[in-house]
């Protein structure tokens, strides 16, 4: 889990929760290099199911060891809000782990609007229903425009890092 600073007040804010594949012989995998082959494959559905169902027993455990509540952060990717079943499963992860929708935060990428069909949308207007925030992780770094931020709520926009990398040196 990457911890998440607010850097005015130093408060810890949350967490995203980030995976990594342990290959037996490869070792430390990034997502780069499994989570396209999981989307051609399908398997992103059952990573992605284990992951956000992980992610919301973890942030139960952490509350019944009295931490102070945050929000854990949980990237999705689009194959998964392609089908109907995903918002039933967050639902059912949250109320299995007994958490108010508010602590779930769904980080999509720009790409999201590239193919945006309507179970996508559906699937995006029903997490927002819910209660789940939702953050538009890398923007900038495709082909996306800023009326899509008009048409979907997003709590949180992530502005890639290749545009603020340099805001120290170039004003």
């Amino acid at each position: 889990y990457q911890p998440k600073w607010d850097f005015r007040t130093g408060a810890f804010r949350g967490v995203e929760a980030l995976v990594r594949w342990i290959h037996p012989k490869l070792g430390l995998l990034p997502p780069a290099r499994f989570i396209p082959i999981a989307e051609e494959t399908g398997m992103i559905h059952a990573i992605g199911h284990w992951v956000i169902d992980e992610a919301c027993r973890q942030l139960a455990r952490w509350d019944m060891e009295g931490a102070t509540p945050i929000r854990m952060a949980v990237n999705v990717a689009v194959p998964q809000l392609r089908r109907q079943d995903f918002v039933t499963h967050v639902k059912e992860a949250l109320a299995r782990h007994d958490l108010a929708p508010r602590r779930l935060e769904i980080e999509v990428t720009e790409s999201v609007f590239l193919d945006l069909d309507s179970q996508i949308r559906q699937s995006l207007r029903s997490l927002t229903d819910l209660g789940v925030k939702l953050s538009l992780d890398d923007f900038g770094t495709g082909y996306s425009s800023l009326s899509y931020l008009r048409n979907f709520r997003f709590d949180v926009l992530k502005i890639d890092r290749s545009f603020v990398s340099a805001l120290h040196r170039n004003r």
